[in-house]
């Protein structure tokens, strides 16, 4: 019978994805992720190195997904913004990416698969130069670190939002995000306006 190498990696960045998101990178352990993906955890190894390279395997799997296709389409502030909207709506329905990025930056200290991610990112820099002509490539990009911060900080810090956004008619989680959404985008437009 032949090994199924494609299925196989794709259970260990799925099952790496739920555990480091729930755990963080320390707090998971090779035999969680094994017992997870339902592979031994020799296969961890063959695939990815170390648990690390699963964590850096699994955020360039994820942002990819995330980032494909979410591009700016046309030009101005309301392009940026209508993107960063997208970019939310991406990420409610990923919410643990966000968690992600976040143990990344508590537990680790050099980002994973980082020569892949900056390349995502002058992309996404480069677009947004597009988008806004005469933005230069270093306001490029702290414009896109400021726009990707504000749409993950819903999910990464949402006791914090919980204990700020106590104005307000919401009725549930879905009014609050959609109230948050409605705030982001007008937030980007205006730091694009002011880019």
């Amino acid at each position: 019978m032949a090994w199924d190498t494609a299925g196989t990696r794709r259970r260990l960045l799925d099952a790496g994805a739920r555990q480091f998101a729930a755990r963080g990178f320390a707090g998971t352990t090779m035999d969680a992720l094994s017992r997870d993906a339902g592979v031994n955890k020799e296969r961890v190894y063959a695939y990815f190195g170390d648990k690390r390279g699963l964590f850096g395997a699994v955020l360039a799997d994820r942002l990819g997904g995330l980032l494909d296709g979410a591009q700016v389409e046309g030009t101005g502030p309301a392009a940026v913004g209508a993107w960063a909207g997208e970019l939310f709506d991406r990420y409610r329905r990923t919410p643990d990416l966000a968690r992600l990025l976040a143990w990344e930056s508590l537990e680790l200290d050099e980002a994973a698969s980082a020569d892949h991610r900056a390349a995502t990112c002058r992309d996404r820099a480069t677009h947004l130069r597009a988008a806004l002509p005469g933005l230069d490539a270093a306001r490029a990009q702290h414009l896109l670190l400021s726009v990707v911060t504000l749409v993950t900080g819903w999910w990464t810090l949402a006791r914090l939002g919980d204990v700020v956004l106590t104005a307000g008619t919401s009725t549930g989680p879905d009014d609050a995000a959609d109230a948050r959404r409605a705030a982001l985008v007008a937030q980007v437009e205006a730091l694009a306006g002011a880019a």
